[in-house]
């Protein structure tokens, strides 16, 4: 039994990095809880308290960028504020949507707070374009602080 839960959450791990790229499984919290079952499973030797909040800090970072990159890449261009509610709105409501909701949501939401706020149809579909940068952005800071994850695990299981 021991070994099928190790098996679980090697593959928690793995479907956590997936789940960065796919936006139907929660990445970094699968990773987590593969990290935290391992050591669970080890009776926390190699991986104690202290190991696991800053592995967990490290994932709590990643979640955070991942929410607010979409808006972040309007802000940089200037957006007006009905376009970084429009983005943060296009993230949530995407999230319901799969991929092409998270790729196309915080795009539109942005794009029509801006035309909202009354500028031309070109500035505003310049502010969705930032946005979406913004969120592939966020998605590769996301991958490299779930790496990050990874390698601290890896790091403490060695030393501990």
């Amino acid at each position: 039994m021991e070994i099928a839960l190790y098996v679980l959450a090697a593959l928690l791990i793995v479907g956590g990095l997936v789940g960065n790229i796919l936006p139907a499984l929660p990445g970094i919290p699968m990773i987590f809880g593969g990290i935290w079952l391992a050591a669970a499973l080890d009776d926390y030797r190699h991986l104690g308290l202290w190991w696991l909040v800053i592995i967990g800090a490290v994932g709590a970072l990643g979640v955070i960028v991942d929410f607010v990159s979409a808006t972040l890449g309007a802000k940089r261009v200037g957006a007006s504020k009905l376009a970084l509610s429009g983005a943060a709105l296009g993230t949530v409501v995407g999230m319901f949507f799969g991929l092409a909701g998270l790729l196309l949501g915080p795009f539109i939401g942005a794009l029509l707070g801006e035309l909202l706020s009354g500028t031309s149809v070109l500035r505003s579909a310049h502010v969705g374009a930032a946005t979406w940068i913004g969120l592939l952005l966020g998605t590769l800071v996301k991958l490299v602080l779930s790496f990050m994850m990874i390698g601290l695990f890896g790091f403490a299981w060695l030393v501990g």
